[in-house]
């Protein structure tokens, strides 16, 4: 599972799953946190439609973490102040980079989480579709 999909499924997803899985890696394995959750700036980039050129939109406040477990840094960043969920995804990004054996049964738990998000995805764009006007009738 690559990364950039494993960390929208732990953000978008319940806050105990990343919170499980950190606790099993701290039970197993010694790990040296190197940055402890701390809130920083970061810029967004855009990209303009017309000219393709690239712009900063502005700032964002974000909480960043890293951490190491053997030898394998990982790094948690994540939108806002929550630097509980930093130091998870970090830790959880770190035995990922290590293959540790936990890993196994982690995938198929992720993998059965998003179908849960995005069913829950599905369900909010039908409420949403509910209440969509039909400008076309409206003028008859």
């Amino acid at each position: 599972m690559k990364r950039n999909r494993r960390m929208r499924i732990l953000i978008e997803g319940s806050r105990d799953i990343p919170k499980k899985l950190a606790q099993e890696i701290e039970n197993n394995h010694s790990l040296e946190i190197i940055m402890k959750p701390q809130g920083a700036l970061t810029m967004i980039k855009m990209r303009e439609t017309a000219k393709k050129t690239l712009f900063y939109l502005g700032e964002v406040l974000v909480t960043e973490c890293k951490v190491k477990v053997k030898d394998q840094v990982g790094i948690g960043i994540v939108i806002g102040m929550e630097e509980d969920l930093a130091y998870q995804l970090a830790v959880i990004d770190a035995a990922f980079k290590a293959d540790l054996s936990e890993l196994n049964k982690w995938i198929q738990l992720l993998e059965e989480e998003e179908r849960r998000i995005e069913a829950s995805k599905r369900l909010d764009a039908a409420v949403i579709q509910k209440t969509k006007v039909n400008f076309e009738t409206m003028d008859v």
